[in-house]
């Protein structure tokens, strides 16, 4: 089974950015662990900082993937595109959000990427991205 996990704008500085909200570990690190949790997956990462980069990874890889796991970041909050695209893949997706974004500022609270998954993970840190795909392993042995 192979899934994508995508993250947007500002994600590349986990470690750095704001540790009390996102943690003081790279996602990078963290990743190695998730490989380490799902050997039998082949888990494809992809970082961007631009809308249009990440549309263009979901187009261009979605056809081989069997889910998707995205933190869109403030696209989430924003981006009709970026949702649009995911529906377009056609695949099973969950949204996650490393802080909890009910906590932080009302702008944070609405998210189109939400109503185009099948879950949304929000103030789990970034186990939040492994209880992600397992929520994608459960949705794909019920159907």
């Amino acid at each position: 089974m192979k899934v994508l996990i995508i993250n947007g704008p500002n994600l590349n500085r986990l470690g750095f950015r704001n540790p009390e909200l996102y943690g003081n570990r790279s996602f990078e690190d963290y990743l190695q662990e998730l490989r380490l949790e799902f050997p039998d997956l082949n888990l494809q990462y992809f970082q961007s900082n631009h809308e249009g980069a990440l549309i263009d990874f979901l187009q261009q890889e979605s056809g081989g993937a069997d889910g998707i796991v995205i933190n869109g970041g403030g696209l989430s909050h924003t981006s009709i595109s970026l949702a649009d695209a995911l529906v377009d893949t056609g695949l099973p997706a969950v949204e996650v959000h490393i802080s909890d974004v009910y906590a932080r500022e009302p702008f944070r609270h609405h998210s189109f990427l939400k109503a185009v998954c099948l879950f949304q993970i929000s103030g789990e840190g970034l186990k939040g991205y492994s209880m992600a795909i397992e929520k994608l392993l459960r949705h794909r042995s019920a159907v």
